[in-house]
């Protein structure tokens, strides 16, 4: 679960937005990657990786990773819309007594976990030791 909460709702959830929840920037984001113990929807694959001999291992880590920056590109672009829909929709409806979840909503929630994993993902990728056929006895 995310550090990032809002009367009992994670950043992650579409009701955090609409009960007016702090809208999370990057780094927020990037650290609840870190300080969480979600290792990434890539976890698996990174694991497999991992565990190939070189120089294959160096090959297909540095393709996961450059694959794992492309989408982290993307999602944050589209994150950076929907945190400016999502500021238009608040400015728009302050006087609204009940308000309903909206795609505003779901689509803020969904980007802010599409950024989480993707930070979670090169997190886990950060953490494995670098060049280790330089360490291996042959």
């Amino acid at each position: 679960m995310s550090i990032l909460s809002h009367q009992g709702y994670s950043a992650g959830h579409p009701w955090y937005y609409l009960l007016g929840g702090d809208i999370p920037s990057i780094k927020a984001i990037r650290t609840c990657a870190i300080l969480g113990k979600y290792l990434g929807c890539s976890a698996s694959l990174i694991c497999e990786a991992d565990a190939k001999a070189e120089p294959k291992r160096t090959e297909v880590l540095r393709c996961l990773r450059n694959r794992a920056i492309e989408d982290l590109r993307s999602d944050i672009s589209r994150y950076r819309e929907c945190v400016r829909e999502l500021r238009r929709w608040r400015d728009k409806n302050q006087q609204v007594i009940k308000p309903e979840c909206g795609g505003v909503h779901t689509a803020i929630s969904l980007k802010f976990n599409h950024i989480l994993n993707g930070f979670a993902n090169l997190h886990r990728l950060d953490q494995l030791p670098k060049q280790r056929d330089l360490f291996e006895l042959l």
